[in-house]
Parts: C-alpha cells; sequence; structure tokens
C-alpha cells in the first residue's frame, strides 16, 4: 500500500512491528510458565491477544505518529534529526523490554497482568522502588536490557536507513494519516475493554494471556472505581431489601433504619457487659497451608501450630480479597469488596465509618492502629484516623527503636515491641485498649534480622514465613509475663493469602486463610469447621465483649446460634464472589451471572440467572453494599448522651 511507502508510515511501521514481536514473545513466556494451568485453545489467546496488542498501540503510538507526520520537511532531512530518530528507535526498544521484564516479575508475583496493583505500585513509588532494589539486581538488569536495545537498534538499522531515505508525501497527505490515525486510536479504546472481547469466565490464565499488561495497566487506571448500578447486574430495591434483612436477621438484631435497604440495626448481646484489651494482629501474606499442622514436613510455623490447639481456631475462614486494603476494609468495617478501588483508598471518602474501632472507643476504649511501615502507603493513615483510630506507624517510632528495616517497614519484632510499650501504657491509665496491627515482614523482599531463625534472610517466602511464626511467639511469651495478658484477647489473622491467581476468576481455595482467637483466660479452646470470612471478625468480637451496639456491618457474631445459610463474599477488583460452601456465584462487569459448583473440588462453570437463589444472594450483598456506600447509610451514629462508658476494668 502507497500509505506505507511514505518516510513517516514506514518508521512508525518498524517501531510498532518491533513492538509486537515483543509482545508476542512476552505472551508466549508467560504462558510457558503456567502451561499446566493454561490448558489448551492457545490459538484463540493468541488472536485476541493480537487484537489487544494492536489496541494498545493505536494509542500509545499516536504521539510518535502524529510528531513523524506533522515533522516540517526541513527538519526531517537533517543528519541530527536522523540521529534523534535512531535514538527514539532505541528508546523505544528499551521502554518495551522493560515493560516486558516488568510484566514476568509481575506475572511471577501475582498470576496476573498488570492490573490496580501494578497502578497503586506506581503511586506508592518510594516502597516499591526500595523493595524492587532489595529484591532484584536492578542495576544489572537495566544494564543488560540497555545493550540488548542498543544491539537491537544496530540490527535495524538498515530498515531504518531504508525508511528514513523513503520520500516524504505532502502536507495535505500527511494531515489526512494524521487524521486516520486519530480515528483508529478513538476506535480501539471503543471496541476493546478489560473485559471485552475477552471471555467472561472460563480459564482465568487464559483471560490474563490473551491481553496486554501495558493496555491492563492504563486501563485500571482510568477504571479505579467501578459504579456497581452501571457495571453489574441489579435487582429491585424491595427484593434487595428483603433479602438482606433475611441474611442479616440475627436472633439479637433489630432493624431500625427508615430505608428498606438500610442495615443499620441495634444488637442486644445477652451476658454482662465486659472490657478485656484485644490485640488483633493482621498478619501479612499469610495462608492457611504454610500451617505445619496441615502436614507441611518443613515446619515453618510451630508457634503457631502450637497456638493452634490452645485458641478458637477457625479453619473454614476465608479473606474478601487478594489486598492488604481489602482485608483491613473488611476487619476494620465488616463490608463485603465493593468493585474497584476498597474504601481504605477512595481519597475523601475513606472515614467517618463505624469501624470496629469506632465502637470500642464510645466505650472507653483506645483504639490504635499499629503500622510496621509508612501509613500513607495505601491511604492507611487517612482511613484509620477518620475512622476512631489513633495511628502509631513507622514514622512515629524512634529511630533508636527499629533494629531492622527493609522496604516495607521496621521487622515485625520491632511492631510487636512497640505493641507491648503502648498496652503497658493504657494498663498503666487502667484504660482498656484495641490495639490493631498490620505486619510488614511476610512479603517480598523476605529479610529479617539476622540469627532469628534457620532459613537465610532474604531467601524467599519460606523464610519470611518461618520468621512471622518466630516473631509471634516472641511477642506471645513477653506479653504472657504482662499483668494485662490475663484479661487480653489475641487475635491473629491474615490480610489476605500468599497467593490468589488460578484457573478461575475466583479460586476460591486460594482465598482460605487461618484465624486465630486466643485468651487462655477468658475463651475455651476448640477448633470449628463453620464458614466466615473477615467481615464476621468485627461482629464476633464485640459479642465476645457482651456489648450492645447500634451495628452497619454485614458481618455476623461466630459464636452465636443462628438459623441463617453460610455464606463468605470474596473479590477481586472487577469479579465479585459469594460462597455457600460448596458452590460459588461471580458477578462480572457487563452484567455477567456464574456459578461453580462444587468450587473447592471439580468446579463446574456455567452461566445462571438473576433468579437463581446463589446469585440472588451475591447480588444482594454487593448491591446493598454500594448502595449503603453511594447514600453514607454506613456512617458513624454516635451513643446518644447517657450512654455509660467504659472506664474501669
Amino acid at each position: 500500500m502507497d500509505f506505507f511507502k511514505t518516510a513517516p508510515m514506514r518508521f512508525l511501521l518498524l517501531v510498532t512491528s518491533v513492538w509486537l514481536v515483543i509482545f508476542f514473545l512476552t505472551r508466549t513466556v508467560l504462558l510457558l510458565t503456567h502451561l499446566d494451568e493454561a490448558g489448551s485453545g492457545f490459538v484463540s489467546v493468541f488472536a485476541i491477544g493480537f487484537l489487544y496488542d494492536l489496541g494498545f498501540i493505536a494509542y500509545a503510538a499516536l504521539p510518535m505518529g502524529l510528531y513523524l507526520l506533522l515533522c516540517p520537511p526541513g527538519l526531517w532531512r537533517r543528519r541530527g534529526h536522523r540521529w534523534f530518530l535512531q535514538g527514539l528507535l532505541t528508546v523505544s526498544l528499551f521502554a518495551m523490554l522493560f515493560t516486558s521484564v516488568a510484566e514476568w516479575l509481575f506475572w511471577d508475583e501475582f498470576g496476573v497482568r498488570f492490573n490496580f496493583i501494578a497502578v497503586d505500585y506506581l503511586v506508592y513509588s518510594d516502597e516499591v522502588l526500595n523493595n524492587l532494589l532489595e529484591s532484584y539486581p536492578i542495576g544489572t538488569l537495566l544494564s543488560v536490557l540497555a545493550v540488548l536495545a542498543v544491539l537491537l537498534s544496530l540490527v535495524l538499522r538498515k530498515s531504518l536507513n531504508a525508511a528514513l531515505d523513503a520520500p516524504l508525501p505532502p502536507l495535505r497527505r500527511r494531515l489526512l494519516n494524521a487524521m486516520g490515525l486519530l480515528i483508529v486510536a478513538g476506535l480501539s479504546l471503543q471496541l476493546l475493554s478489560q473485559d471485552a472481547p475477552r471471555a467472561q469466565g472460563g480459564n482465568a490464565y487464559q483471560n490474563e494471556l490473551a491481553s496486554n499488561g501495558p493496555y491492563q495497566f492504563f486501563a485500571a487506571f482510568r477504571n479505579n472505581e467501578l459504579d456497581y448500578p452501571q457495571f453489574y447486574k441489579s435487582l429491585p430495591p424491595a427484593t434487595v431489601a428483603g433479602q438482606i434483612r433475611a441474611e442479616l436477621s440475627e436472633p439479637n438484631a433489630r432493624f431500625i433504619g427508615e430505608d428498606p435497604q438500610d442495615i443499620r440495626r441495634m444488637i442486644d448481646n445477652p451476658g454482662t457487659p465486659r472490657t478485656p484489651n484485644i490485640v488483633l494482629v493482621t498478619i501479612e501474606s499469610f495462608s492457611a497451608k504454610y500451617m505445619g499442622s496441615n502436614g507441611d514436613e518443613r515446619k515453618l510455623t510451630p508457634n503457631l501450630d502450637a497456638l493452634r490447639k490452645q485458641s478458637l481456631y477457625f479453619n473454614n475462614f476465608y479473606a474478601t480479597g487478594t489486598r492488604t486494603d481489602r482485608g483491613l476494609e473488611a476487619i476494620t468495617l465488616a463490608i463485603p469488596p465493593t468493585p474497584g478501588r476498597s474504601i481504605v483508598k477512595r481519597v475523601g471518602r475513606e472515614s467517618g465509618f463505624a469501624s470496629l474501632g469506632q465502637q470500642l472507643g464510645a466505650v472507653g476504649y483506645d483504639s490504635v492502629f499499629v503500622y510496621g511501615g509508612r501509613g500513607y502507603f495505601d491511604n492507611m493513615n487517612a482511613f484509620f484516623s477518620g475512622n476512631g483510630y489513633r495511628v502509631v506507624d513507622q514514622s512515629s517510632v524512634d529511630e533508636s527503636e527499629i533494629h531492622f528495616k527493609n522496604a516495607w517497614g521496621m521487622a515485625d519484632e520491632d511492631l510487636y515491641n512497640q505493641t507491648l510499650k503502648l498496652a503497658d501504657a493504657d494498663y498503666a491509665k487502667q484504660q482498656p485498649f484495641l490495639l490493631q496491627l498490620m505486619t510488614t515482614s511476610n512479603h517480598r523482599p523476605y529479610t529479617y534480622p539476622d540469627n532469628r531463625i534457620d532459613i537465610k534472610s532474604g531467601n524467599g517466602r519460606d523464610g519470611a514465613v518461618k520468621y512471622t511464626d518466630y516473631a509471634i511467639g516472641q511477642f506471645l511469651e513477653q506479653a504472657r509475663q504482662k499483668p494485662w495478658f490475663d484479661n487480653t484477647i489475641f487475635v491473629f489473622v491474615a490480610d489476605h493469602t500468599a497467593g490468589s491467581a488460578g484457573k478461575e476468576d475466583l479460586p476460591i481455595s486460594n482465598y482460605q486463610i487461618p484465624l486465630f482467637i486466643y485468651a487462655p483466660k477468658l475463651i475455651e479452646a476448640r477448633e470449628t469447621a463453620q464458614l466466615a470470612s473477615q467481615i464476621d471478625l468485627a461482629p464476633t468480637l464485640l459479642g465476645l465483649l457482651n456489648m450492645d451496639y447500634q451495628s452497619t456491618f454485614f458481618g455476623r457474631n461466630l459464636l452465636q446460634d443462628n438459623p441463617l445459610p453460610p455464606r463468605v463474599v470474596v473479590g477481586n477488583y472487577q469479579h465479585l464472589g459469594l460462597f455457600d460452601g460448596k458452590d460459588l456465584a461471580i458477578l462480572s462487569p457487563r452484567q455477567g451471572l456464574r456459578r461453580h459448583d462444587d468450587a473447592l473440588t471439580e468446579s463446574r462453570e456455567s452461566k445462571a440467572q438473576a433468579n437463581d437463589p446463589l446469585i440472588t444472594r451475591a447480588i444482594t450483598y454487593y448491591q446493598t453494599a454500594s448502595y449503603g456506600f453511594k447514600q453514607q447509610l454506613l456512617g458513624w451514629k454516635a451513643p446518644k448522651e447517657g450512654t455509660p462508658q467504659v472506664s474501669e476494668r
């Protein structure tokens, strides 16, 4: 075609063709790393992937294309401009090679293409950059990529010269070509989306491979919040209102909201109110599978294995999401994972909720969020300080009290030492406390103090898990010597698992985490297989205190007998699920409805209708949560004057 015989278009075709080759090779390498999980049907993966590659190139190459077409002929023919274009080709090659390697590292960590996580990593560049520097030989890697880019540029020198020696079209034709590029870029934005033409359902690895990493990154950046009514299947308000009240109608609950979809209710917990201290430890990236008592011969968790026998232990417990902010959202607010960003990270709309800290603060507790890192990460400081907590993070701690730190924060043992100090101070004031911790050590680069365990620091997840367990053991050993120990409930729960990728969009078995509630003087040790999730933790703790309160929680008191059908809610930014212990309902953008029968074993997928009882339950939770957030029905309302405040221990 004459269209591609002119100098600007030949140069643009050369650059974009190289991009396509790199995209193809990247997709191939990612496929080979998960060949068993990806199954068959690779032709469609590469065919649909090619469409996404073209779609990304259509707008990513637009600035370059417009420059080439509008460049004045006098400038185009200068020798210096030829060297500039040679350099532009080299820089382009380096950028694409760097993106390819970054995709591979991201895929190795999360099992998906770039998504919301990658966007967050760009926003919180300080922690991420330090993490990369501590985890990989970045200098060597960048040097190798630079050399490869230069070598490839030299290999393409002949093709480059041929392109630059081609004739320049007249101005009118160049303007028409520029308009054509704009139209193609606009069409690519209209015809492609994050979930189409990629199929919903089916093999999740194939769906990820069929996309384009850079395309997914920019799409996630644009769509960091998804409006539920616009993207997901909804039911009539009356249907949802009736169903959600059926889901939350515990024997001791009385609904008080005027809006039928308002879940606000009075909880009347029987028994005499008591005020034990609570230390709630959220462990970074901890899967139940690591525990040695599950048959793992490596015995990475001897302290937690022993604690399991001494605690009220939940062995059928699930995280709601795949990121720390989701775990904190569910534990603190007892709310399902609404699509898009978590409430923790919705800047300007993250405060004023009826949190666990607010509820306990209203009866005299000192509610403190204690974080091993810097709390501006994931907007944690703003979230917790706006929802009834005071915040103690790495920046609050004197450097002399931090004996080891990495990109994510101080070592767990330093975090626990700060916790002991806070508990001692509150005990001295005779004030009950809620100390809600978030650890950091069980995270890449997996580094920790030397001479603590028999696995060298920085050698992978196993060492980080074993150090996490070691630090918990040391913490409890010291806590047992404290005068406040006998009147303290210790809770250990994960924020999410170490890896949630799988063949399905929501591989439910990969969301399972442990929950320990340990208080030898207060709670009888036993193990329960009751199906539950992070949203059930807050109401369960308040139930242990025999505390009456006004609730906006979607969770249930797990220690109270009730006839309500079991369920857990799980999500991953786009797909929203409800699992009843056997089958899994999944809601997807574009009003997609699916179910997986026998989700923990055979996982047979089928399309579903809104009148399917399991689908109805799933829609009810997420539609109500979205409605409550938008209508501000989940806000904190302080107790009326005259409500007794707890001051004695």
